[in-house]
């Protein structure tokens, strides 16, 4: 953990901005470590150690994301549906936001729809985030779009994660789909 410390500190001393370090360091070695365990080149004790590493890297990037006028361009609302406890990919994807300027409420994981629906609420979002690593929740983003369109909520519903695609979120009539970090800052940007 050293390492990633020295290297974090290093990127923000040499004023590196957050986001380019989020992106074009963390969210492309975390790409790599996804890649590695789908050929099976790597196992659980380095997903473990890479997830690890990244969430001590976000920690001390943190305060430099919301350093500023403490204005931001808007709310999303961010989790990890039910029954699904996977976070780095949902946590990449907040970091690039806040490193964006928008303001993010991290519901955090195995969140069950209701809990966005009030998220959205609460905080005036105009959007939120629903996470799904593995295929067997992937019906609780569906479950989601089904509360938000019923409590007649205004904000966007964003789907993603890894057995998440386009097509379905077309099926489940979402607002839209982010492969990764860089992406939903994208998506996000063309709904303002």
């Amino acid at each position: 953990m050293t390492l990633v410390r020295n290297t974090v500190n290093e990127a923000l001393a040499a004023d590196i901005p957050p986001a380019d370090i989020i992106r074009d360091g963390l969210g492309k070695g975390m790409d790599r470590i996804s890649k590695l365990f789908d050929e099976a080149k790597i196992f659980l004790p380095q997903i473990v150690a890479a997830s690890k590493a990244m969430d001590l890297a976000l920690e001390l990037i943190g305060p430099s994301l919301t350093e500023g006028n403490g204005t931001s361009i808007g709310t999303i609302v961010m989790g990890s549906v039910r029954g699904d406890i996977h976070e780095i990919g949902k946590d990449v994807c907040c970091a690039m936001l806040k490193g964006a300027g928008y303001k993010v409420i991290d519901l955090g994981p195995d969140q069950a729809p209701e809990r966005f629906v009030e998220g959205a609420r609460k905080h005036c979002a105009m959007a939120i985030g629903a996470s799904a690593l593995m295929t067997t929740t992937l019906v609780v983003q569906k479950e989601i779009v089904v509360e938000m369109r019923k409590d007649g909520s205004s904000a966007k519903v964003l789907v993603g994660g890894a057995p998440c695609c386009q097509q379905w979120a077309d099926e489940i009539g979402a607002d839209g789909y982010s492969a990764n970090g860089s992406a939903i800052v994208n998506l996000v940007r063309s709904f303002v």
